[in-house]
């Protein structure tokens, strides 16, 4: 299966989805011209990933900012990964928010309360 690696921009994050190493991971801002487009990828990348996942997944998102309309289609990765954790494969998810940014904290914990995989909220002090 091939890496998907989609350069970030100002409106959209970097993809960095390595399928040898189980490494995904999503940086930058989401505030794409339309998010279901960007994300369609990532969703049937991982459709087809959940085919043969690796022993363990690790995803880390590095989000600074999302609008409403990514918010959904983060929320649709995040549910297939959880499609993928629920078939007895080894899935975490780690987000990342800067100390004082207790939005991106706040979103975290709501995704981490809808998604039934294993969350870690990890602080990044400057």
């Amino acid at each position: 299966m091939e890496p998907l690696f989609i350069e970030g921009t100002q409106k959209t994050p970097s993809i960095d989805f390595d399928p040898s190493k189980g490494a995904l991971e999503i940086k930058g801002r989401s505030i794409p011209e339309n998010s279901i487009e960007f994300y369609k990828p990532l969703v049937d990348w991982l459709e087809t990933y959940s085919e043969k996942p690796a022993t363990k997944t690790v995803v880390n998102v590095h989000l600074e900012y999302f609008n409403t309309s990514s918010s959904k289609c983060i929320l649709d990765v995040f549910k297939k990964l959880e499609s993928i954790h629920k078939s007895n494969n080894d899935v975490q998810i780690n987000w990342y928010y800067e100390e004082d940014d207790e939005d991106m904290l706040e979103a975290g914990e709501d995704y981490e309360s809808i998604i039934r995989v294993p969350f870690k909220m990890i602080e990044i002090v400057d």
